[in-house]
Protein backbone atom coordinates (compact mmCIF):
# COMPACT_ATOMS: atom_id res chain seq x y z
CA UNK A 1 0.00 0.00 0.00
CA UNK A 2 1.42 3.02 -0.93
CA UNK A 3 1.11 5.96 1.66
CA UNK A 4 1.56 9.60 -0.03
CA UNK A 5 2.71 12.44 1.13
CA UNK A 6 4.27 15.53 -0.64
CA UNK A 7 6.57 18.35 0.55
CA UNK A 8 8.36 21.46 -1.55
CA UNK A 9 12.06 22.33 -2.03
CA UNK A 10 14.08 25.00 -3.32
CA UNK A 11 17.33 26.13 -2.85
CA UNK A 12 19.36 26.11 -6.28
CA UNK A 13 18.18 25.23 -10.58
CA UNK A 14 15.11 23.53 -10.25
CA UNK A 15 16.66 21.31 -13.27
CA UNK A 16 18.97 20.55 -10.26
CA UNK A 17 16.72 19.55 -8.03
CA UNK A 18 14.24 18.14 -10.03
CA UNK A 19 16.55 15.52 -11.45
CA UNK A 20 17.82 14.98 -7.69
CA UNK A 21 14.64 13.80 -6.24
CA UNK A 22 13.76 12.37 -9.83
CA UNK A 23 16.05 9.50 -8.64
CA UNK A 24 15.12 8.49 -5.44
CA UNK A 25 13.35 5.32 -4.18
CA UNK A 26 9.78 6.08 -2.95
CA UNK A 27 9.45 9.37 -4.86
CA UNK A 28 7.04 8.58 -7.38
CA UNK A 29 6.31 12.48 -8.86
CA UNK A 30 7.95 15.71 -8.75
CA UNK A 31 6.70 18.38 -10.16
CA UNK A 32 9.43 21.78 -11.12
CA UNK A 33 8.48 25.16 -11.21
CA UNK A 34 8.71 28.40 -8.75
CA UNK A 35 7.23 28.41 -5.44
CA UNK A 36 5.92 31.28 -3.30
CA UNK A 37 5.67 31.36 0.69
CA UNK A 38 4.13 33.87 3.35
CA UNK A 39 5.71 37.73 3.56
CA UNK A 40 8.37 38.06 3.33
CA UNK A 41 9.07 35.12 0.99
CA UNK A 42 6.06 35.86 -1.02
CA UNK A 43 7.73 36.08 -3.88
CA UNK A 44 8.02 32.87 -6.61
CA UNK A 45 11.61 30.80 -6.75
CA UNK A 46 12.27 28.49 -8.32
CA UNK A 47 11.58 24.54 -6.48
CA UNK A 48 9.82 21.03 -6.83
CA UNK A 49 6.93 19.33 -5.06
CA UNK A 50 8.36 16.31 -4.31
CA UNK A 51 5.29 13.38 -4.16
CA UNK A 52 6.64 10.08 -1.89
CA UNK A 53 6.02 7.16 -0.62
CA UNK A 54 6.99 7.74 3.05
CA UNK A 55 6.65 3.63 3.29
CA UNK A 56 10.00 4.05 0.92
CA UNK A 57 11.59 7.13 2.24
CA UNK A 58 11.60 9.19 4.86
CA UNK A 59 10.98 12.90 5.03
CA UNK A 60 14.19 13.10 6.98
CA UNK A 61 16.20 11.13 3.95
CA UNK A 62 14.37 13.69 1.90
CA UNK A 63 15.40 16.96 4.22
CA UNK A 64 18.90 15.35 4.23
CA UNK A 65 19.26 14.92 0.82
CA UNK A 66 18.07 18.11 -0.42
CA UNK A 67 20.49 20.19 2.22
CA UNK A 68 23.37 18.15 0.49
CA UNK A 69 22.60 18.88 -2.95
CA UNK A 70 22.46 22.61 -2.60
CA UNK A 71 24.34 25.55 -1.23
CA UNK A 72 23.00 25.05 2.18
CA UNK A 73 24.84 26.94 4.08
CA UNK A 74 25.27 29.65 1.47
CA UNK A 75 23.30 33.03 1.81
CA UNK A 76 25.15 34.17 -1.71
CA UNK A 77 23.77 36.63 -3.94
CA UNK A 78 20.89 34.69 -5.70
CA UNK A 79 19.22 33.36 -2.83
CA UNK A 80 15.98 35.29 -4.52
CA UNK A 81 16.18 33.23 -7.06
CA UNK A 82 17.07 30.62 -5.88
CA UNK A 83 15.79 30.19 -2.41
CA UNK A 84 17.38 28.21 0.20
CA UNK A 85 13.61 26.45 1.81
CA UNK A 86 11.58 23.34 2.89
CA UNK A 87 8.21 24.37 1.93
CA UNK A 88 5.70 22.36 4.19
CA UNK A 89 1.82 21.45 3.96
CA UNK A 90 1.09 20.41 7.44
CA UNK A 91 2.90 21.30 10.46
CA UNK A 92 4.55 17.66 11.52
CA UNK A 93 6.68 18.63 8.25
CA UNK A 94 7.60 21.72 10.19
CA UNK A 95 8.89 20.06 13.14
CA UNK A 96 10.33 17.16 11.57
CA UNK A 97 12.75 19.60 9.46
CA UNK A 98 13.79 21.65 12.66
CA UNK A 99 14.35 18.52 14.12
CA UNK A 100 16.35 17.14 10.72
CA UNK A 101 18.58 20.42 10.96
CA UNK A 102 19.62 19.71 14.57
CA UNK A 103 20.85 16.47 13.74
CA UNK A 104 22.38 17.14 10.56
CA UNK A 105 24.20 20.60 11.60
CA UNK A 106 27.32 18.87 12.78
CA UNK A 107 27.83 17.66 8.96
CA UNK A 108 28.02 20.61 7.51
CA UNK A 109 31.19 22.96 8.46
CA UNK A 110 28.91 26.46 8.37
CA UNK A 111 25.47 27.03 9.75
CA UNK A 112 22.59 25.66 7.39
CA UNK A 113 20.68 29.39 6.20
CA UNK A 114 17.61 26.84 4.94
CA UNK A 115 14.07 27.97 6.27
CA UNK A 116 11.10 25.95 6.54
CA UNK A 117 8.07 28.06 4.74
CA UNK A 118 4.86 27.61 4.87
CA UNK A 119 3.54 26.24 0.94
CA UNK A 120 1.61 28.53 -0.53
CA UNK A 121 1.41 28.93 -4.34
CA UNK A 122 3.26 26.89 -6.86
CA UNK A 123 3.53 28.15 -10.98
CA UNK A 124 4.64 24.83 -13.00
CA UNK A 125 7.49 25.75 -15.56
CA UNK A 126 6.84 25.84 -19.10
CA UNK A 127 6.83 22.26 -20.87
CA UNK A 128 10.24 22.34 -22.68
CA UNK A 129 12.06 22.67 -18.85
CA UNK A 130 10.18 20.06 -17.56
CA UNK A 131 12.30 16.69 -16.79
CA UNK A 132 15.10 18.84 -18.05
CA UNK A 133 18.19 16.46 -17.34
CA UNK A 134 16.25 12.85 -18.44
CA UNK A 135 15.77 15.01 -21.61
CA UNK A 136 19.70 16.01 -22.06
CA UNK A 137 21.96 14.29 -19.65
CA UNK A 138 24.89 15.70 -22.45
CA UNK A 139 23.78 19.17 -21.96
CA UNK A 140 26.92 21.18 -21.14
CA UNK A 141 24.74 22.26 -17.79
CA UNK A 142 24.17 18.96 -16.82
CA UNK A 143 27.52 17.60 -17.10
CA UNK A 144 28.67 19.97 -15.02
CA UNK A 145 25.81 20.74 -12.31
CA UNK A 146 23.74 17.83 -12.31
CA UNK A 147 26.46 15.10 -12.72
CA UNK A 148 28.43 15.74 -9.77
CA UNK A 149 24.79 15.71 -7.76
CA UNK A 150 24.43 12.25 -8.86
CA UNK A 151 27.89 10.79 -7.56
CA UNK A 152 26.88 12.46 -4.74
CA UNK A 153 23.90 10.46 -4.44
CA UNK A 154 25.26 7.72 -5.87
CA UNK A 155 28.14 7.42 -3.01
CA UNK A 156 25.63 8.53 0.10
CA UNK A 157 22.53 7.56 -0.64
CA UNK A 158 23.01 4.68 -2.36
CA UNK A 159 19.73 2.62 -0.38
CA UNK A 160 17.67 5.14 -2.02
CA UNK A 161 19.37 6.16 -4.99
CA UNK A 162 17.82 4.94 -8.29
CA UNK A 163 19.66 5.32 -11.16
CA UNK A 164 16.71 5.25 -13.65
CA UNK A 165 14.98 8.64 -13.46
CA UNK A 166 11.02 8.26 -13.94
Amino acid sequence: MQTTDKIAFGGGCHWCTEAVFQTIKGVYDVEQGFIASTAPYDSFSEGVIVHFDSHIVSIKQLIEIHLHTHQSTSDHRFRTKYRSAMYWFREEQESAFAKAISTLQPNFSKPIITKALPFERFKLNDETFLAYYKRNPEAPFCRRYIDPKMKLLERDFKEIFDPFLK
